[in-house]
């Protein structure tokens, strides 16, 4: 069985650190939510301002980082508590976003809705602002859940 807990930026990045992929920790905070085993953290997922500032309308929050240790159904519950949690706090939508190639089944289990398949990536890097990118710069899926 698997419990909620509050959970710290340290922490949430200490585990993503660990666990995610293809990130490395995060910076945007609002909140976050952990789930552990009855022994260990199994997830952690963070809640932050949308990272698009088009987006950024102060009722949409976003889902930066959602990351497990391959523990079944963690991360549909993830998303599924942010969400709870981000309505009782007034939000009216939420969005994240997966890679193209990943299959997003975790946010179809939790009602999430496809719309921009074709969103983002590229590279932070501009020629007056040079960056290395430790990130994967292909396009990716916007995802998101609302009240209505």
């Amino acid at each position: 069985m698997l419990n909620r807990q509050p959970i710290t930026l340290r922490q949430a990045n200490d585990f993503i650190k660990q666990h995610h992929r293809h990130h490395s920790s995060t910076r945007g905070w609002k909140f976050g939510i952990a789930l552990n085993d009855g022994e260990k953290i199994v997830g952690v997922a963070v809640a932050g301002r949308p990272v698009s500032r088009m987006l950024d309308d102060g009722y949409t929050l976003e889902v930066t980082r959602c990351c497990t240790d391959g523990t079944r159904n963690a991360c549909s519950m993830l998303y599924n508590s942010i969400w709870r949690a981000g309505k009782e706090m007034g939000y009216r939508k939420c969005i994240t976003y997966t890679l193209k190639g990943e299959g997003g089944h975790s946010l179809k289990g939790a009602g999430w809705k496809v719309t921009d398949d074709n969103a983002g990536g590229g590279s932070w890097s501009r020629k007056n602002r040079e960056r290395i990118d430790k990130h994967p710069t292909e396009k990716k899926i916007r995802w998101e859940i609302t009240n209505e």
